[in-house]
């Protein structure tokens, strides 16, 4: 408790902390839309091959206007088995006999077809610009659409890694700032991406970095709060992810195209990091790394900001030491990250808490990164998810402060693998209860994450709480 009465001496929930909960709530509700942004940049709509008869407006073998878009699109495109025309063939000849179908055909043959040589031709009703359209990734490209999603968690994973060990080497509030940089350079950089690969590679790097600024956010609001008022920052921190997901469903229906809307999520970036310069570096992770007269400085700033007197009277080098002394003795032993292979109950836990958020996370991207799955109206989709995470949030505050970190877990880990697991066998016919068991599954895997997420900050020491905690968080921080 010796860090919680310095903070008490400081201010506990003064001017900083709001600032600073406020600060990262803008901040990481704009971040969170750039881990499901395919889900509007890349969605796939309704497209079939470029047929000359149809489409050159130079070139038609309907001059007279005599036959009808319907008619000449019955001879030239092959139906599928819903009767629907087919996405990928078309016919190399048009099969003008098609259109009477009441006459005798002698010819039972079927009609030779080939890919789409020439092109595609898309339904613009919906999204006038995606990055499918742009390149081209349908029919035997269309998993290329899987590539970029897969990328940009490749990136999250080794971004996190890195940064993780960087975090507690150099201190959050630097790496935090760096990441958040990087993250609008790369993301505005792909909006004007020439080719495929060069847009994989920017959203590969904006991975590396968005995983990073949403955590070390909570662990800043973490270390600079006192544990009464520390469950609430971390809830409205994870409430502002919730919060983003609504935000980019407004957004999609908004602005339709695909590089205007990475514009609308990316610059912001830019605005904001100018009064993140502003934050104050853990003064827990500056006691922790041995650097005493920083961390008094920092102290001393915080209490000046929050609107404490005499300051530097009271927050002497001795009675911060005095207050504080037991942490102080056990940093004399350097640490390394080596010193886990000495301590299996750390290891224990954070293997534990590991397994708990890959499980959900796999559970979380496999219902929100496919809403196409869903149904036709993705926007709608988006907000109500977002929607249910939130409630779910603020529920779980509930569950957690009477059944505790792992019965909150237990509890709605359950709830969401059953919803999913019912929802597997459900036929596509039963749209609406698929939707309902996504939506339920979605908000109690939310709810399950949030005491995950206090959880691993008050299991993981402070000084191992990044490295350890890496492996674990190549997901949504707390399900974004």
């Amino acid at each position: 408790m010796s860090f919680d009465e310095l903070l008490d001496q400081v201010g506990g929930m003064g001017r900083f902390q709001i600032f600073q909960l406020v600060l990262f709530f803008i901040v990481n509700i704009l971040t969170c839309p750039h881990i499901i942004l395919e889900n509007f940049t890349a969605a796939i709509p309704d497209h079939r091959c470029w047929v000359q008869i149809l489409d050159n407006n130079t070139l038609s073998g309907n001059d007279n206007g005599t036959l009808s878009q319907d008619a000449l699109l019955r001879i030239s495109i092959p139906l599928d088995s819903n009767l629907k025309p087919q996405k990928c063939r078309r016919f190399i000849h048009p099969q003008w006999q098609l259109l009477h179908l009441n006459e005798t055909i002698t010819n039972t043959t079927e009609p030779d077809t080939e890919p789409c040589v020439d092109g595609w031709v898309y339904d613009q009703s919906s999204f006038p610009s995606t990055i499918i359209t742009k390149w081209d990734l349908v029919c035997g490209s269309q998993s290329l659409r899987s590539v970029v999603q897969a990328l940009f968690m490749t990136g999250s994973l080794l971004g996190t890694l890195i940064y993780s060990i960087l975090s507690d080497c150099f201190g959050r509030k630097v790496v935090y700032l760096w990441c958040l940089l990087q993250l609008g350079i790369a993301d505005t950089s792909a909006a004007f991406a020439p080719t495929f690969l060069i847009y994989c590679l920017l959203r590969f790097w904006a991975g590396t970095n968005i995983t990073t600024i949403m955590h070390n956010s909570s662990s800043l609001v973490s270390e600079w709060t006192t544990t009464r008022w520390k469950t609430l920052g971390i809830i409205m921190i994870l409430s502002s992810y919730s919060i983003g997901q609504m935000l980019l469903g407004g957004l999609a229906f908004a602005i339709r195209s695909w590089y205007t809307l990475h514009l609308a999520l990316s610059i912001p970036l830019f605005v904001l990091f100018l009064p993140s310069r502003k934050l104050v570096e853990s003064f827990r992770w500056l006691i922790v790394r041995n650097q005493l007269e920083n961390g008094i400085k920092e102290l001393r700033r915080v209490a000046h900001i929050n609107g404490k007197k005499n300051t530097e009277e009271i927050l002497t080098t001795e009675y911060v030491k005095s207050t504080i002394q037991k942490e102080l003795d056990e940093i004399q032993i350097k640490t390394s990250v080596f010193q886990l292979l000495h301590a299996p109950k750390v290891i224990m836990r954070t293997s534990c808490l590991s397994f708990i958020r890959f499980a959900n996370a796999v559970s979380f991207y496999g219902l929100v990164l496919n809403l196409q799955h869903l149904g036709s109206n993705i926007f709608l989709f988006q907000v109500l998810f977002g929607a249910i995470m939130l409630i779910a949030r603020f529920i779980s505050v509930w569950t957690l402060n009477y059944m505790g970190r792992r019965t909150n877990q237990i509890l709605f880990a359950f709830l969401a693998g059953v919803s999913i697991l019912v929802n597997t066998f459900l036929p596509q016919e039963m749209q609406t209860l698929r939707v309902v068991l996504a939506t339920v599954g979605i908000g109690a895997l939310s709810a399950a994450n949030t005491g995950s997420a206090l959880h691993q900050l008050e299991l993981i020491p402070t000084i191992f709480r990044s490295s350890c905690l890496a492996p674990s968080r190549n997901q949504k921080p707390a399900s974004c």
